[in-house]
């Protein structure tokens, strides 16, 4: 089995109106939510083989978090510009081309698209996957290029509110 974590970054601040959308870091909620957020999920044994995010501070910031507590080097963490304003076609590619020797794996991005992507693999609408939202999809399929609709379920959603 494999384990896909799709984990939606940190509540972000709109403090300052003229900083671009790519550079907006994360407020006092998301710095308090995410290394809480990132216990949680190591807590639940979902120790990472593979973190890669989109490079948008506000995503990168909350991957930090979630690989410090993994006790992973912040240099491991994989940037992948096609994260930032994907499509639900672009995060299934990505998906489809992370390597297999990799069994559980944390994917940093963004919404509406990761609240699209959760809804392909799940029996019950998701209306919205909030900031440090986590959605756990799990596949039985080898690769990654073969997880399916029919083959993958939809485990978990881990949302603040809710968990914390």
């Amino acid at each position: 089995m494999k384990s896909l974590l799709l984990i939606r970054h940190a509540k972000s601040s709109w403090d300052n109106p003229g900083i671009r959308d790519f550079d907006r870091g994360l407020n006092e909620r998301g710095l308090r939510e995410a290394p809480m957020m990132a216990s949680l999920l190591l807590q639940r044994g979902m120790l990472p083989d593979l973190i890669v995010s989109s490079p948008a501070k506000r995503a990168i910031t909350t991957a930090r978090f979630f690989a410090e507590a993994a006790g992973q080097l912040e240099s491991t963490i994989e940037r992948n510009q096609d994260i930032y304003e994907a499509s639900v076609r672009d995060i299934l590619q990505i998906i489809s081309q992370l390597p297999d020797h990799a069994h559980v794996v944390y994917l940093f991005g963004h919404n509406p698209t990761f609240t699209d992507v959760a809804n392909r693999f799940a029996d019950d609408f998701i209306d919205n996957v909030p900031t440090c939202g986590i959605v756990h999809l799990e596949t039985s399929a080898e690769r990654w290029s073969e997880m399916y609709e029919v083959n993958t379920r939809l485990r978990a959603c881990l949302f603040p509110k809710e968990v914390l």
